[in-house]
């Protein structure tokens, strides 16, 4: 979806007016909000973010929204290019996941948790995050191969 799509039909569910109001912006921004922009000229709040991440390569913006909405980001893997080795792969997620572990352990050696050491813990969560996402866009990728 485009993002004036994802715009109006958000709007939809509750109605421009009120959308319009909670937001303290006229009906007729947000109406150009939902148009393509090349039609409206008026580049859309997701258009900015997006265009925002790519000038800084930094997708802490979308990190930053994905966690005002109790959800995390998780970046996807590079693409995915010939066979994958599926116990290959598996062997890495499991490294990964053990990774995770070990860092739980490490924090927890005193009873105690340190900023860093939690830190350290999202790190290796989202490490794993992405190599399992690689092995789920793998397979989808080999199972279109077969009829």
């Amino acid at each position: 979806m485009k993002s004036h799509e994802i715009i109006k039909q958000t709007v939809d569910a509750l109605g421009a007016k009120k959308v319009a109001a909670d937001l303290g912006i006229s009906m007729s921004l947000l109406y150009k909000w939902s148009e393509p922009t090349d039609e409206s000229g008026a580049a859309n709040p997701l258009d900015r973010v997006a265009e925002l991440c790519r000038v800084t390569q930094d997708p802490l913006p979308v990190s930053w929204l994905c966690q005002q909405m109790d959800g995390v980001y998780v970046k996807n893997p590079g693409s995915v290019v010939g066979k994958m080795d599926v116990l290959k792969e598996t062997q890495r997620i499991l490294q990964e996941f053990s990774d995770v572990l070990a860092a739980v352990s490490r924090g927890w050696e005193d009873a105690r948790l340190t900023a860093s050491e939690a830190e350290k813990i999202r790190k290796e969560w989202d490490e794993l995050k992405s190599v399992a996402e690689t092995f789920v866009i793998a397979c989808e990728h080999h199972g279109k191969g077969k009829k």
